[in-house]
């Protein structure tokens, strides 16, 4: 079946798994599944979707290097587990895609080195006992399980078969990856030890998390956030962002581990969505018509997210917000939005939260001059923010990340060695230095 582009019109497309139709066009799978002696189904690893346009508006609106075309191939893509488990599933998604994704065949294995796995350490991914899966536009599906040893702090790599030419489609990914996949030559190469790499990338394509079966008191702590959270600046292939550097500290700590998902987005914003080009670059001449959906580049705003991306994680105990830097840089020199929006923007994040018995850690932000955003009224809202932050009470606990960070001689700067080089984002070091700054005891249940 290839993948066509969905008209205005067009109805809901129904997703067809064993004999049952339903038609619906967000498919949500269940998250947890029956609890199996003080086991449950735990998040150990998840990302934030965004809409990947299709190659010709990507051109249009500059998005960078020729994009990866896939026809007929497939994919192995790595990612680094937070908490072990017995077992493992993985959730595949279509959620921005404008048409059916067919899944040829699917597997997970433990990462060998490269492009290579263990195949003494893997297995093929069914679905509902399938080994192949329609996933309808805008739905997610999740795989059965698969019996394996999960470590803690381990690659995984999830081969999925694409068989369809998706080279004119939308796609449903995550853009800083900063960790290498691979994309093989034709065919089906799905749970080959020595995969056959035409070219490598560093996105997620389909992916939206990993699951293992883990003990029910698991703390599962999901990290919402922008670039910084995303770990922009670090060096890939290192799993250098913060919450990386603040899962190893909780599986060392000797108690009850507790799994870390990252659902941070690059750019993104507390109050508004995708922010576009034409505002990013502050270039009034792009048309409205030319800038992306608010599902691209930087994603829905973390008030329009917080749902899919944060509460529907399974087990998830306690959220950590790091946020509104891109708020106030992207407005540059405008009032608007004021310390008391963003203040009420975060309100609103803490109260939805609580609703779903969730613990909120809210984080202070960093300081950001010398980037190229950086303006004076910037820095008077941050400082302002971050007063609040600490005083207000909103927060269950507060993470002061600026006081680890800052320069003392000069509080809008980072100290030198903890930034990457633009002032914005971190480096390894400083990344490392930010969940040195988190007291565990926060996550105890």
């Amino acid at each position: 079946m290839t993948l066509r582009r969905s008209t205005q019109n067009q109805q809901p497309r129904p997703l067809r798994l064993a004999g049952w139709t339903i038609a619906l066009l967000v498919i949500l799978v269940p998250a947890a599944g029956a609890q199996n002696n003080g086991q449950s189904w735990i998040g150990t690893w998840a990302t934030a979707p965004v809409l990947l346009p299709p190659p010709k508006t990507r051109t249009t609106l500059d998005l960078g290097a020729e994009p990866m075309l896939i026809q007929g191939q497939s994919l192995r893509q790595i990612v680094h587990t937070s908490l072990g488990g017995a077992a493992v599933r993985v959730a595949l998604t279509n959620l921005f895609g404008d048409g059916p994704l067919e899944i040829g065949s699917a597997h997970v294995a433990l990462r060998r080195d490269g492009a290579t796995i263990e195949p003494a350490a893997a297995g093929a991914l069914q679905f509902d006992g399938r080994a192949s899966v329609t996933i309808a536009a805008g739905a997610t599906v999740l795989s059965d399980p698969v019996p394996l040893q999960v470590p803690a702090l381990a690659d995984l790599a999830i081969d999925i078969y694409l068989p369809d030419d998706l080279s004119g489609a939308t796609a449903t990914y995550h853009s800083a990856a900063l960790t290498t996949s691979y994309l093989s030559s034709d065919g089906n190469h799905v749970a080959a030890t020595h995969f056959p790499v035409e070219r490598t990338f560093q996105n997620w394509f389909f992916l939206s998390r990993v699951e293992v079966l883990a003990p029910s008191d698991t703390s599962v702590i999901v990290t919402l956030g922008d670039s910084i959270t995303d770990g922009t600046a670090s060096t890939p292939d290192t799993n250098s962002r913060w919450p990386n550097f603040l899962a190893r500290r909780l599986a060392i700590r000797g108690n009850t581990p507790a799994a870390v998902l990252n659902v941070g987005i690059a750019g993104n914003r507390v109050l508004n969505d995708n922010a576009g080009l034409g505002i990013f670059r502050r270039d009034q001449n792009v048309a409205a018509s030319q800038l992306p959906s608010p599902n691209a580049l930087f994603g829905p705003s973390a008030l329009s997210r917080l749902e899919r991306d944060v509460f529907e994680q399974p087990g998830v105990t306690h959220m950590v917000v790091l946020e509104s830097t891109n708020d106030i840089g992207m407005a540059f020199d405008s009032a608007s939005p004021t310390v008391e929006q963003l203040i009420a923007g975060h309100t609103q994040l803490v109260e939805r939260a609580h609703a779903r018995g969730l613990k909120v850690y809210g984080g202070t932000l960093v300081p950001f001059g010398g980037a190229f955003y950086f303006r004076d009224i910037g820095e008077t809202k941050r400082q302002a923010f971050n007063e609040w932050m600490r005083n207000s009470g909103v927060y269950d606990a507060v993470i002061d990340f600026d006081a680890a960070m800052r320069d003392s001689s000069q509080p809008s700067r980072f100290i030198e060695a903890y930034q990457s080089g633009d002032w914005l984002h971190p480096s390894d070091e400083g990344y490392r230095v930010m969940a040195e700054a988190i007291d565990l005891t926060l996550f105890a249940r």
